[in-house]
């Protein structure tokens, strides 16, 4: 499961540059994770080439998408919500389509373009490229629906515009789909199977980026360590390869190691990890690179051997144990996060107090925590009962929480007098007399913005901090510049 992106964070918040002749408007929002707000410019890109250009205005939009996530049941109901208000503005405005693309198109196409009729289009994650065909459907008055899953489409030869950035970093996807059938999640039904991207083209975006300026990029996919390369096709169907494609395919150590030596000076990222699929040579190229950022996401979803089976994750608590101490001792700074469920169906108490000695084992900087929610079309929707009461649930949920406080405490006090290297990506959200950036191990910093830029990579001395920020002052440029 990817690191959730708040859900009031949407897709539209900027747009990219009007492009000349384009006369359409295209209002389009994003919910969910990270490679739902990374598909939207790809979205972007397609309908650029259609006439569309981007608008933050809702009401002078000839075409309102909605880039969808299934993951939680909130970010479902948020979407429903948003679609109401589309409606409205729809009915002032009668020439409006409103869409609805990614991870709900599947599941919900009848019931909003039959049942409810509030939208003119659905289209799923991999049928992006068919956008101009549907949108002509629509405008001779036909609803347009393609949910259809591909073995192929990873949008490779899709240059993404870059809608909410800030133009400093910016996201790189290289996979696309789940082979890992965990049972809480949906993903391998509304993204299907497992697919890498080629690494020439990837290496041609990430330089792209650079030229254009940026600092920093994150590789995306639903599982970065499945990232396999011999020639295209699916992931499970390497065991057919030719003994020529199996000596030649690059895996994700090999593509770190290709997009940090491309270019030495950008910082490179990546999410989402998978105990499972994590190898040591993954961690072997970060430490080998300083351009790597000193950071790994790796969702563990429950301390318990007896839930972690029962959710279908392929790791055991000990397994997942020796990888982290192996990235503590090749990486002693590295900065590790995680996903938690709690109150996953049959959940003891016992079950909760393993996932609590976990946490107390690893010491999470920050994690994205949750209490068990459903999801239709899921291994665990069909075969077990949602059997631990709400209240618990809420209880354990606060307890997890609470303690992950305390050791985001525990992890930012450690850079209590240190200097740390800072790239900086936008004005402070509670000062504007302050800079706000990240540092290697993807904790905020924020100091004085002094004659310092957006996009400047400096050096910062902490000299405080909260559970969530370090705080300190600029001592200088850092070679990285």
């Amino acid at each position: 499961m990817e690191k959730i992106i708040d859900e009031k964070q949407q897709g539209n918040t900027l747009v990219m540059e009007p492009k000349k002749g384009n006369s359409r408007k295209l209002f389009i929002e994003s919910y969910g994770c990270q490679m739902n707000f990374s598909d939207s410019e790809i979205v972007a890109s397609i309908l650029a080439k259609e006439g569309f250009n981007t608008t933050q205005k809702l009401e002078e939009a000839d075409l309102v998408l909605v880039n969808t996530c299934s993951i939680r049941e909130k970010a479902e109901q948020t979407v429903r919500k948003r679609l109401e208000k589309y409606n409205a503005v729809k009915r002032n405005n009668p020439k409006m389509k409103v869409g609805v693309l990614g991870c709900m198109a599947e599941r919900l196409k009848s019931k909003f373009l039959e049942e409810e009729k509030i939208v003119d289009l659905v289209v799923g994650p991999d049928a992006y490229k068919d956008l101009p065909n549907l949108i002509n459907e629509v405008e001779e008055g036909r609803n347009a629906v393609n949910v259809i899953l591909s073995k192929e489409e990873t949008y490779g030869d899709i240059s993404p515009v870059r809608l909410q950035t800030n133009g400093v970093s910016a996201f790189v996807s290289i996979t696309r789909g789940c082979d890992n059938m965990c049972t809480f999640c949906v993903v391998p039904f509304t993204r299907g199977r497992e697919r890498s991207r080629d690494p020439q083209s990837i290496v041609e975006e990430v330089n792209d980026l650079a030229a254009k300026g940026y600092k920093e990029i994150t590789l995306l996919g639903q599982n970065v360590d499945s990232y396999l390369w011999y020639g295209g096709g699916l992931k499970k169907d390497f065991k057919n390869a030719t003994e020529m494609q199996k000596a030649t395919a690059t895996n994700f150590a090999g593509l770190l190691r290709l997009v940090a030596e491309a270019q030495p000076k950008m910082r490179i990222r990546f999410s989402t990890s998978n105990p499972q699929d994590m190898t040591l040579d993954v961690i072997e190229a970060m430490a080998e690179y300083r351009n790597i950022c000193n950071y790994i996401h790796l969702p563990v979803q429950s301390g318990s051997d007896r839930i972690l089976k029962k959710m279908n994750r392929l790791h055991t608590r000990e397994e997942y144990f020796e990888l982290i101490d192996n990235i503590k001792r090749m990486i002693p700074d590295c900065g590790i996060s995680h996903d938690l469920i709690t109150g996953f169906p049959t959940e003891t108490e016992e079950d909760h107090q393993d996932t609590i000695s976990l946490m107390e084992y690893v010491k999470y900087d920050f994690g994205f925590m949750f209490a068990y929610s459903e999801r239709p079309g899921t291994m665990a929707e069909r075969k077990f009962e949602d059997d631990v009461p709400e209240q618990i649930k809420k209880r354990r949920l606060q307890e997890i929480v609470d303690l992950q406080q305390k050791h985001s405490r525990y992890n930012t006090e450690k850079f209590l007098g240190k200097t740390v290297e800072v790239l900086i990506e936008k004005e402070s959200k509670k000062s504007d007399a302050h800079w706000s950036g990240r540092n290697s191990q993807n904790t905020v910093v924020v100091f004085p913005k002094e004659n310092y830029q957006i996009g400047d990579f400096v050096n910062v001395k902490v000299k405080d901090c909260t559970s969530a920020t370090l705080i300190g002052d600029a001592v200088g440029y850092s070679d990285n510049n």
